[in-house]
């Protein structure tokens, strides 16, 4: 029985409508181009490992994996990217619902969280994502910083949110201004979404 392979995940806006925050020639370039190539390298790798497999013959284990992992790991975070944005005419200004409150809780207020996440990811070197993350064990926000897809990134917690600041995801848009990016991003998410997705996290876990 042939196994299932990665798919890229259909986006639920148009490529145009995420303007004036990401524009539709950023966006066609990030997701078909960047999304789409670390799908096929994962893939290929899973394709090459299945045949290694099937002929009892032998890869370069260390090398396979790291590859993996990295590819792999930019597919998963940059589906968690699109799945939470949506056009700034449908967006929350703020967290609602139980998120809204967990924030809150945590960190004090919106705008703590928001000065921390926005800190966090314009400090991440090099290339990687900043995640907002939520561990079950202690009913605890957190936020993670990952370098590149698969460096820094905390076993079992769930992501509930995260943000691309590889250079490929703003540089049409603003150049070397990271910072600006970031300011841009607070403008095109869907809190009802993330907030659906972490009552259902906290209910029942990632499964």
């Amino acid at each position: 029985m042939a196994k299932e392979l990665y798919k890229l995940p259909p986006l639920k806006f148009g490529y145009a409508d995420l303007q004036p925050y990401i524009s539709e020639e950023q966006l066609r370039i990030h997701y078909d181009k960047h999304h789409q190539g670390y799908v096929n390298n994962t893939n290929s790798l899973l394709q090459m490992m299945d045949k290694a497999r099937k002929e009892n013959t032998d890869f370069d284990y260390k090398t396979a994996a790291k590859s993996l992992a990295f590819n792999l790991g930019g597919h998963v975070l940059h589906s968690y990217f699109w799945w939470e944005m949506t056009p700034a005419s449908n967006a929350s200004k703020e967290p609602v619902g139980e998120l809204a409150e967990m924030i809150k809780e945590d960190f004090g207020s919106f705008e703590r969280f928001k000065k921390e996440f926005s800190q966090i990811a314009s400090s991440v070197e090099g290339s990687g994502w900043a995640a907002l993350t939520f561990c079950n064990d202690t009913k605890r926000l957190g936020i993670m910083q990952v370098e590149k897809h698969n460096v820094n990134l905390v076993p079992d917690f769930p992501i509930l949110m995260d943000i691309d600041v590889w250079e490929h995801a703003y540089y049409l848009d603003y150049k070397n201004e990271r910072g600006k990016f970031i300011d841009a991003f607070w403008n095109i998410l869907d809190w009802e979404e993330i907030d659906k997705y972490f009552r259902k996290v906290q209910k029942y876990g990632t499964e």
